[in-house]
């Protein structure tokens, strides 16, 4: 489920507030798998995507007709300048990493058939340029989304924004406004691909989702060791209550892994991580072999310090 939301001005840190609360709201619900939520980008779109994951189409259903919903729906209106747009969005999950966009499309009455054609001309078009990963073409639901919804990925953003930007689409585009009075368009991109930076910059293309978890991981084990054996130790010596200091060393953590240890790990392992250089298998596994000797070393490391 992807809903877009343009939020009035000045009141971004109330609905951050009631973002928070929606998506703790639904972890109870059956089949709720997670959320994803992504700020206005400057100059690019101009709402908020919130990307909801369910496992089935019923539990999803379940949701979108609960009185809890309903409720918050009744609580964030005043905070929008226009009701949110839904969609469904029910497939398989991407086999590998990818950059996503989502594509909602008001199509004039009595061209439904013609719509479809011309997307089907999209695709086909969209097919012959490198990076294609897959097209999915959604109609609407009654009562959920009014809006015709496509659904395509490339495997680099730089890539997306080739075929975003080409005359091919530019000339398929004024061909479709016979069919369609307006569109919109909204990308979805990796999560964590704001800690990994290579030369000064945000990678226009982040790791695989495994090196991810694996840079994250060597950072975030001596970032919680070391805080445990110092700071810890100074909360439980002055009793500190348990709830404050986790918060505390939350905040730590987070800080110490954003701006000292993810840098670091960057630096030494930008040939493997970087979207220039790690494609070989071996150097794959090479730098995996070399990620799980440094954790090793320092799982012995505080293992000696403890005991």
């Amino acid at each position: 489920m992807v809903i877009s939301s343009k939020v009035r001005e000045g009141r971004e840190v109330d609905y951050r507030r009631w973002q928070q609360k929606i998506n703790d709201t639904m972890r109870s619900f059956p089949g709720c798998q997670g959320s994803d939520v992504y700020p206005p980008i400057p100059g690019e779109q101009d709402v908020w995507v919130v990307v909801f994951r369910f496992s089935s189409t019923a539990e999803l259903t379940g949701w979108l007709d609960s009185e809890t919903r309903r409720r918050l729906l009744e609580e964030v209106r005043p905070l929008l300048e226009t009701p949110s747009e839904l969609e469904i969005l029910a497939g398989e999950p991407p086999t590998r990493e990818a950059v996503t966009a989502v594509i909602s499309h008001n199509v004039r009455p009595g061209r439904e058939r013609d719509f479809q054609r011309w997307q089907d001309k999209v695709r086909k078009a969209q097919e012959k340029f490198p990076g294609f990963l897959g097209f999915e073409a959604f109609e609407p639901v009654p009562g959920v989304q009014e809006h015709w919804v496509v659904m395509f990925r490339y495997d680099t953003r730089e890539r997306l924004d080739d075929w975003l930007e080409s005359d091919t689409r530019r000339k398929l585009l004024d061909e479709g406004r016979h069919y369609f009075a307006d569109f919109d368009v909204r990308t979805v991109k990796s999560a964590f691909s704001g800690w990994f930076g290579f030369n000064g910059e945000t990678a226009q293309e982040p790791p695989p989702n495994w090196k991810q978890a694996m840079s994250v991981l060597l950072g975030l084990y001596p970032t919680v060791m070391i805080l445990n054996l110092t700071v810890g130790r100074a909360f439980e010596a002055v009793r500190l209550p348990g709830y404050l200091a986790m918060f505390i060393s939350n905040g730590l953590s987070v800080s110490i892994l954003t701006w000292l240890m993810m840098p670091l790990v960057n630096r030494t392992f930008t040939s493997w991580l970087s979207p220039s250089g790690g494609g070989s298998v071996y150097t794959n596994i090479a730098g995996a072999l070399v990620m799980v000797a440094c954790m090793a070393l320092c799982i012995a490391v505080f293992g000696l310090i403890t005991s």
